[in-house]
């Protein structure tokens, strides 16, 4: 099933009479959550909980750990831990493409009466009962503003920060190519509530313990570039092990930058970063300037994410964790325009 389109209207009724009938509800972002899928979470939530509705936030990582830079988003009050959610009968998932990447809370989503999901993939893999999914629009963050609208809410700056929080990261600060007029006129609205952009954008971008740069730089430094690689289209990657970071006591989250500067090099279409996670996993970073699309090798890796930018969990020795990467790049070398 393709999800290049709108949600169907029957899908936003149903969960509209699901979230206002008064029972409990779970709000779920995806394991190692990033702005769009936290940011979506908390500010439906907040909406949510100005209609009085039982609900809190949460996400399945063990332990549980909000990364930094997310942890000045309005709504923190709402997140609790995966042990202290219990049983509820209403869930709903943002910018959750895959049921594996709900974590250790994928029992509890399945174990729910009504289970529904709402993202902006186009490698969601159809679990749930009701589907709000539009792979056309740039960020998870698009259908959450709605759904607040849709609930009857005042977008106010507490609630406005933490979806303008997704917008602002997935597509790239206004820089990717899913970026629309709509996507400007929509991040106006979300100004226009008095919220503090430069605060946000702060947060996210300009805030790094000492110990970041320095492990970014030790990474840059690793970094290997195979220009021959993806049919010629050029691959760039690095790793960052997991001594770098226990070096400078740095979380797993702190190495989400290497990515953003690696992608930079000219002459690779695709960057890969594999980080070590404290249980010895790689957590793998895709980057695409657009020729391939990363999601379908994420995807076929047991992960996710958008044509420009994916990633998936992977295990054992670093090279085998790359050459499973290169060889499923290869094979996706049809998909270059």
């Amino acid at each position: 099933m393709t999800w290049e389109h709108p949600p169907a209207e029957s899908d936003w009724e149903a969960t509209l009479v699901d979230l206002t009938a008064g029972r409990p509800v779970l709000l779920l972002a995806h394991v190692a959550p990033d702005a769009d899928a936290l940011g979506s979470a908390l500010g439906v939530g907040l909406a949510l909980e100005r209609r009085g509705a039982d609900v809190v936030v949460s996400f399945g990582d063990e332990p549980f750990e909000v990364p930094r830079v997310l942890r000045s988003l309005p709504g923190q009050h709402l997140l609790r831990p995966p042990g202290q959610v219990g049983d509820r009968p209403v869930v709903v998932t943002f910018d959750v493409s895959s049921v594996d990447r709900l974590g250790i809370l994928r029992p509890v989503a399945e174990a729910a009466q009504t289970l529904v999901a709402v993202d902006h993939h186009a490698s969601y893999t159809g679990f749930g009962g009701r589907h709000v999914v539009d792979a056309t629009v740039p960020a998870t963050a698009v259908l959450a503003v709605e759904l607040v609208d849709r609930l009857g809410v005042e977008l106010d700056a507490e609630i406005a920060a933490p979806l303008y929080a997704g917008l602002l990261t997935d597509t790239g600060s206004f820089r990717f190519a899913a970026t629309t007029a709509e996507t400007h006129e929509l991040a106006a609205r979300l100004h226009r509530t008095g919220l503090r952009h430069d605060l946000v954008a702060r947060a996210i971008y300009d805030d790094e313990p000492f110990g970041a740069l320095r492990m970014l730089g030790a990474a840059l430094d690793r970094a290997v570039l195979e220009e021959g690689a993806v049919g010629g289209l050029g691959l760039v990657w690095t790793v960052v092990p997991l001594a770098d970071r226990e070096a400078f006591a740095l979380p797993i989250d702190a190495a989400e930058r290497v990515i953003d500067t690696l992608r930079l090099a000219s002459q690779a279409q695709v960057a890969c970063v594999l980080k070590e996670d404290d249980d010895r996993s790689w957590r793998v970073s895709l980057r695409s300037k657009g020729r391939i699309d990363v999601s379908a090798v994420a995807l076929s890796l047991g992960g996710g994410g958008h044509r420009f930018a994916a990633g998936f969990t992977g295990h054992g020795p670093p090279g085998e964790v790359l050459r499973a990467v290169r060889d499923r790049l290869a094979d996706a070398e049809h998909l270059a325009e």
